[in-house]
């Protein structure tokens, strides 16, 4: 009996027992492999022989490559060395509207502060005694014009008589006397018809010029232009183009003059000086016009030399009075200055200074000596080479002795 049951048991059970071990060595073959693969500390090794962590292996991969870095090479151009002075606006034209007849304030056709054009109706004087002045001018010219005819028609008529011995030598001088005084009253006549005229259009005050209109100064109901009053009606201000004055200290007018070799300049020539203005608030100096007039002499009281320039300005950006920052040429030109752009500069106890990339890939600190800003680049006038790779990107990736990969873009200007 024990022997049949020991029989049964080495028969039965061996199988099971059998495919249970061979399913174990599959999963610890699997779990060798997968631990030879990811390197999984414990499985297949030793935990000491696990050198580093897949996170630690991407940061050694990563940093054995060097980071690409964008940068630009110096942009050579001619540049003409300026100067920066402070000075205000002007307007080309202010105009105080003054009544020139006697009469009422009949109406204001304009709102306070109301940008006009040239030829808008802006005050309205009473007219009705310069419409009846007009007229009896025009009627006593018919007058005048009637007069000649008739004296005309009687030289013929006299003379006519005169070869027939009917009428005398003075009948016929006096109609001819007539008839010159009738022709020169029509002069007179037509003189006064064209004052009557002025008077009437005096009686419209309109806009001298495009500009924009101050406050109303007289109210309608007064009486205006009598007595020799030459209270202003209102101001109007042209703001289109408008005027940029600096002074310019007497060294800086005699070191102009040496640039230009003591040379003159023509009016023409002088109208052709392009400038540049920028308010408090402004870079890059977006207002651009020309140098319209210098004065002809040092102003001895202040020792500068009055500089005046004309620019438009069509969106009213300057307005009379308020400062501004000038850039005028020295009159001398670099033809071959070079240009970064100015987010590249960065500064230190040193100095300011750029970084360059040279062939191996190392950054290096260059300090540099700058000239003027022109938009977005900055004139370099000595610290750089025209093959320079300058950084002008990733900046807080970069850093003096490290190794990175140039990427050449495009500059800013």
């Amino acid at each position: 009996m024990v022997s049949l049951l020991k029989r049964r048991h080495d028969t039965g059970a061996m199988p099971t027992l059998n495919r249970a071990v061979a399913k174990g060595s599959v999963l610890v073959g699997a779990a060798i492999v997968l631990a030879g693969v990811l390197s999984i500390p414990g499985v297949g090794q030793h935990p000491a022989a696990s050198a580093q962590s897949p996170t630690e292996a991407v940061m050694r991969m990563a940093a054995a490559t060097p980071p690409t870095i964008p940068v630009v090479v110096p942009k050579v151009q001619s540049v003409g060395d300026t100067m920066v002075i402070t000075g205000n606006a002007a307007a080309v034209n202010q105009v105080k509207l003054i009544a020139r007849v006697v009469g009422y304030l009949d109406q204001i056709h304009f709102q306070d502060g109301q940008l006009v054009r040239k030829g808008d109706l802006l005050f309205t004087i009473q007219q009705d005694q310069y419409k009846a002045q007009l007229q009896q001018a025009q009627a006593q010219l018919e007058v005048q014009h009637a007069a000649l005819t008739y004296a005309a028609t009687e030289v013929i008529r006299y003379t006519a008589l005169l070869k027939k011995e009917a009428a005398t030598q003075v009948e016929v001088d006096h109609w001819t006397f007539e008839r010159a005084s009738a022709a020169a009253n029509i002069k007179a006549a037509e003189a006064q018809v064209a004052i009557a005229e002025l008077n009437l259009g005096y009686t419209e005050v309109r806009a001298p010029f495009d500009g924009q209109m101050g406050k109303h100064l007289i109210d309608v109901g007064n009486v205006v232009g009598g007595n020799g009053q030459e209270a202003a009606l209102a101001e109007i201000t042209q703001l289109d183009p408008i005027y940029v004055v600096a002074n310019v200290s007497t060294q800086q007018a005699l070191q102009i003059r040496a640039n230009l070799d003591q040379r003159r300049l023509t009016l023409e020539q002088l109208h052709q000086v392009k400038i540049g203005a920028e308010l408090s608030n402004e870079t890059g100096f977006p207002h651009q016009g020309t140098i319209e007039y210098v004065a002809p002499q040092i102003d001895p009281a202040t020792g500068t030399l009055l500089v005046r320039g004309i620019m438009a300005n069509p969106n009213r950006t300057l307005m009379p009075g308020v400062f501004v920052n000038i850039r005028l040429p020295m009159a001398r030109t670099e033809a071959n200055a070079l240009l970064i752009p100015v987010r590249a500069l960065q500064e230190d106890q040193g100095g300011r200074y750029v970084l360059v990339v040279p062939a191996d890939g190392v950054i290096q600190q260059r300090y540099v000596q700058l000239g003027q800003v022109l938009g977005n680049m900055q004139v370099v006038t000595s610290g750089l080479k025209p093959d320079d790779q300058v950084v002008v990107g990733e900046l807080w990736r970069a850093a003096p002795g490290t190794k990175v990969t140039p990427k050449l873009t495009a500059s800013d200007g």
